[in-house]
């Protein structure tokens, strides 16, 4: 918690002006961004390299972002969302809603590039559960159904454990 006192000086910060306030906004997020970027999660079952996302609207807003897994594959970008159960089901719910968020975030992006070279993204939601997951069971989900339809509606890949479960895109 901050105290007090600090909590005073941003409030006066972003009354300042529109302009102070998007600045300090912006800072504050690339701030975060650059923390995520280096926080691993020892409960998530990532092999890829973590990434940062910096994404410029058409109004010149920036947005700050870190994506969990990325891997090149000729011209594809996968951009990878992980999300991790340490039991023998599925990641929560709310873990799952998160991750389509990102989908959407990422099934949306154009002018894809690292550095000069543009790329195709390839936006994945990646869940993965405890190493004695039975996958045999997937069939019987609901879950597992709606999430490949929404994959299929919004082209995006789903994976669960280290096995794509959709359709090819």
């Amino acid at each position: 918690m901050h105290s007090w006192e600090s909590a005073e000086k941003r409030i006066m910060q972003i009354l300042e002006s529109k302009e102070t306030f998007i600045k300090l906004s912006r800072q504050l997020a690339e701030k975060a961004q650059k923390r995520e970027r280096v926080t691993a999660q020892p409960k998530e079952h990532l092999t890829g390299i973590k990434a940062t996302l910096t994404i410029k609207n058409y109004l010149g807003g920036f947005y700050y972002f870190t994506c969990d897994e990325v891997e090149i594959h000729g011209n594809d970008l996968y951009l990878i969302e992980g999300k991790h159960s340490k039991e023998k089901k599925l990641p929560s719910i709310g873990d799952i809603k998160d991750g389509l968020l990102r989908m959407m975030l990422f099934t949306n992006l154009e002018n894809v590039q690292i550095d000069a070279a543009y790329y195709n993204p390839v936006p994945i939601l990646k869940l993965t559960t405890a190493k004695d997951f039975d996958a045999a069971h997937l069939e019987n989900l609901k879950i597992i159904d709606l999430l490949k339809e929404e994959a299929k509606t919004n082209k995006f890949r789903l994976l669960i454990n280290d096995k794509f479960v959709d359709q090819p895109i």
